[in-house]
């Protein structure tokens, strides 16, 4: 639609236009390349820059469209074995990642307690071999448990923050049983809000808090939030009516926050080496991104309005199970980790997490010059998140500030 508007506009800028007139609203140098694309047009016989915009446009909506086939009929899949479920409860189960490595079955091995977040499924954290987070925990000798959230049942449609808090207390329950001692919790996203709930609800039981792009403060940074903002509250309404907020509007919200990205991301798949390594971690991220769950009612109504719209987390007032999350109560070592090109959690929002009134009050700061995807994913994520992340976890207990 944008593209296609280009043409529109064109109409009123072009020389003769009623509306060519300059407009105060548009930069002076845009006004000036108008102007003179118009003269040049006029005096080339006109017509000449509307057929070439007209061609332009058609070449890029194609080579979208090529991109998304190619992607479609891509024979790749995710073919990584999945761990063990040793815990269950509804359709969420918790999965051992250290049960087949041997590093991690030690008795000093430091059990994870990992959440991801309740939209995107958790494979992000276990695409390939070569590059999972999880994989890689276990392999330095903790042992990741990873919370797989599964898609919600009748039950657990009507679920709120305050259910889906109170079920992960029960998983680090059970997790702290296995392990003889309070596991860390590491939270992803979302699952980092979560974590910090948790943490906050159950400090004797959690030896240390790490949080990947974990949003808190919704107003600290409204760049790109506008359309979920204004839209918030009518997709909670949908969400009651409906019962969950349903896959294809969570996309959209996605979306809503880098409309150009597919255009730029599918163009660049066309030119991949279709066989080649890029190609197929292309392939699997997008696999991903597309396979999300639901959000239950209750839940999409406490994110859309309670979060995006009032800011509660920020402004210290929301409630989970009675209890007000303080940050500033939580007194447990934390990682923060904040990932400089997040368009999905901007970094003040992750920011607020460590101010010095208001946050955590035991708390690391890491920032990361990675995107929300790329910090667990990427060519660079090994080096510049996994790294830190792992020997901050193993360092628990050994006097780490």
């Amino acid at each position: 639609m944008t593209l296609a508007s280009s043409e529109s506009a064109w109409q009123f800028w072009k020389r003769g236009s009623p509306s060519s007139k300059r407009s105060s609203d548009v930069p002076e140098s845009l006004n000036a390349l108008l102007a003179e694309i118009s003269a040049l047009d006029a005096k080339a016989g006109g017509g000449r820059f509307e057929a070439a915009l007209h061609r332009e446009i058609g070449r890029r909506l194609h080579r979208l469209a090529d991109g998304v086939l190619a992607y479609r009929q891509s024979a790749v899949h995710r073919t990584l074995e999945n761990p063990p479920a040793v815990w269950s409860e509804g359709n969420t189960r918790l999965l051992d990642y250290g049960a087949t490595h041997r590093a991690a079955r030690g008795r000093k091995a430091r059990a994870v307690l990992v959440v991801p977040s309740l939209i995107n499924r958790w494979e992000v954290l276990d695409l390939t071999a070569e590059k999972s987070l999880l994989r890689a925990m276990a392999a330095a000798g903790l042992r990741p448990y990873l919370v797989d959230w599964g898609t919600p049942d009748a039950e657990e449609r009507r679920f709120d923050t305050t259910a889906y808090v109170a079920r992960l207390e029960r998983a680090l329950g059970f997790v702290a049983k296995r392990a003889r001692r309070a596991p860390a919790v590491l939270g992803y996203c979302m699952g980092g809000t979560l974590a910090v709930a948790l943490a906050a609800r159950q400090p004797r039981r959690v030896a240390g808090l790490a949080l990947l792009a974990a949003p808190w403060d919704f107003h600290a940074d409204r760049t790109g939030h506008a359309f979920l903002l204004t839209a918030g509250p009518l997709l909670a309404q949908l969400a009651d009516k409906a019962g969950e907020l349903p896959v294809d509007i969570l996309q959209t919200l996605f979306w809503s926050l880098d409309p150009w990205l597919a255009v730029k991301k599918f163009g660049r798949f066309l030119g991949m080496d279709q066989q080649g390594d890029t190609a197929r971690d292309f392939v699997l991220l997008e696999d991903w991104l597309n396979d999300g769950a639901p959000l239950a009612g209750p839940v999409a109504r406490e994110c859309l309005v309670g979060w995006y719209g009032d800011n509660l987390p920020g402004r210290n007032k929301w409630v989970v199970g009675g209890k007000r999350i303080l940050p500033s109560k939580i007194r447990k070592p934390s990682l923060v980790m904040i990932p400089s090109g997040d368009r999905i959690v901007p970094p003040l929002s992750a920011a607020a997490l460590v101010d010095p009134k208001l946050g955590l009050k035991n708390a690391t700061r890491l920032d990361l010059p990675l995107g929300h995807i790329g910090m667990v994913m990427s060519g660079r994520a090994r080096e510049l998140c996994w790294t830190p992340l792992i020997a901050w976890l193993g360092g628990l207990g050994n006097g780490q500030k």
